[in-house]
């Protein structure tokens, strides 16, 4: 097994942070751990290294179990496992994808699941894999979980694997009151909310008209060099915001529960890889994903409940970066309580700096064609004729790879690897 040097190393991280560091030597050292974090401080790579130092590599069952509130979430635990390079066969499970496909990947078993509640329950209850050798639980983001209404399938989880030696909870929030069913007795708590956040502003951005479109346009055109989540509270608005924002020529992923899983993770590759530099979403973009740094937040409709409000607010000014939260209302409007007294936001168009504009090629090869970052990045200087300043972030999937281009590069390079080998994998390339 890798030692936690060598993961770090493995990373690209010149060392942990003040909470990483408490949350390690609190799990080395007690069977219960409460974790209080904003997202996007590091919470998986805390609680993990020291779980997977306690993980037999020569054990052939399951050892680990983490119980995470979405399908987005999974996914990325998955990926920063498979990054970690310990060697160690993890497996996400989740609502969206066959039942059968899981079952057949679980054939080879893996030592760590994580999954979504209801996924999991279903999975205990089949007893398609064995608990006997599982130790240690973590339900991340667990509050979550349960204000998202998975309060039986975490007792159905709980209840089965009610012989474990360590228990893991994490939250961004200390406002969540722990059920019994969850057997946490005596936890050691790291409490991180108060540390590591930037400078938050909330400013008002006054519309002249009750229905606020134009004024939304106008705002985010000014706010074009910026990264940014508009909220909206039902996905009805979103679609008739989002038709609005394609009219308007700003680009945007959409973000909500009843999108497709595959259009979800698209939007979220492309705002990751600067594609786009907005979402539209519901608060279901307000906890639990992977995007670091988000310069602002829009409230085009304020959440009914003070704890959304806060929720939505720190996705942005975190990790020492500083970040402004826009409201975006009428003068009739009646703001909650909760709302703070605001200055008028002054935005103004930055005709200074030059904005690269990136988009996302797709190929069809990925980590089951033990295709690596390298590999995707040389062919695409290599066989692409980029140079490496033409490139991204990219993002690898079981079966495909999702780069950033500068998006005066995307024709060029589709035209010179499409259909042509990578590795051994004839691959397909497109723009999405």
């Amino acid at each position: 097994m890798k030692t936690q040097k060598d993961i770090i190393n493995k990373l690209g991280i010149s060392s942990l942070n003040e909470m990483q560091v408490l949350a390690n030597d609190a799990i080395l050292n007690n069977e219960n751990v409460i974790l209080l974090s904003p997202t996007g401080t590091g919470k998986t790579l805390a609680f993990l290294l020291p779980i997977i130092a306690q993980i037999d590599p020569e054990n052939k069952e399951v050892q680990l179990i983490i119980v995470v509130p979405s399908r987005e979430l999974a996914i990325q635990i998955e990926q920063v496992i498979r990054e970690m390079g310990t060697g160690l066969k993890c497996n996400s499970v989740y609502g969206g994808q066959s039942f059968n496909q899981d079952r057949i990947n679980l054939k080879h078993v893996p030592s760590i699941i994580v999954g979504t509640p209801g996924r999991l329950a279903d999975h205990l209850n089949r007893n398609t894999f064995s608990l006997t050798c599982v130790k240690t639980m973590v339900l991340d983001e667990f509050d979550k979980s349960l204000e998202i209404g998975f309060e039986d399938e975490l007792k159905t989880i709980c209840s089965s694997l009610y012989h474990v030696k360590k228990r893991i909870l994490t939250s961004a929030t200390n406002q969540v009151e722990i059920p019994r069913f969850v057997n946490l007795e005596s936890p050691k708590i790291v409490n991180n909310l108060k540390k590591g956040d930037g400078v938050l502003k909330i400013k008002s951005i006054l519309s002249p008209d009750k229905d606020k479109l134009e004024s939304l346009a106008d705002a985010l055109v000014k706010l074009s060099d910026k990264s940014g989540i508009l909220f909206c509270n039902y996905k009805d608005s979103i679609n008739r915001v989002s038709d609005f924002l394609l009219e308007k020529g700003i680009s945007h992923g959409c973000f909500y529960g009843g999108l497709e899983q595959h259009d979800r993770e698209l939007a979220l590759i492309k705002f990751r890889n600067g594609s786009h530099k907005l979402i539209v979403a519901t608060d279901l973009a307000a906890r639990g994903l992977d995007i670091h740094k988000i310069d602002f937040i829009m409230h085009y409709h304020l959440p009914p409940r003070e704890h959304e409000f806060v929720h939505r607010n720190g996705r942005t000014a975190r990790m020492n970066n500083d970040g402004t939260v826009f409201i975006l209302h009428h003068s009739d409007d009646k703001l909650p309580e909760f709302i703070p007294d605001m200055e008028t936001a002054e935005l103004k168009m930055n005709n200074e700096s030059k904005v690269i504009e990136w988009s996302t090629v797709m190929i069809s090869g990925g980590r089951r064609d033990k295709i690596s970052k390298g590999d995707v990045a040389g062919f695409c200087i290599k066989q692409g004729g980029l140079d490496f300043e033409d490139l991204g972030l990219i993002e690898l999937q079981q079966n495909n790879s999702f780069i950033a281009i500068k998006t005066k590069m995307v024709s060029q390079l589709i035209e010179k690897i499409d259909r042509t080998k990578l590795k051994t994998k004839k691959i397909l390339a497109t723009e999405v």
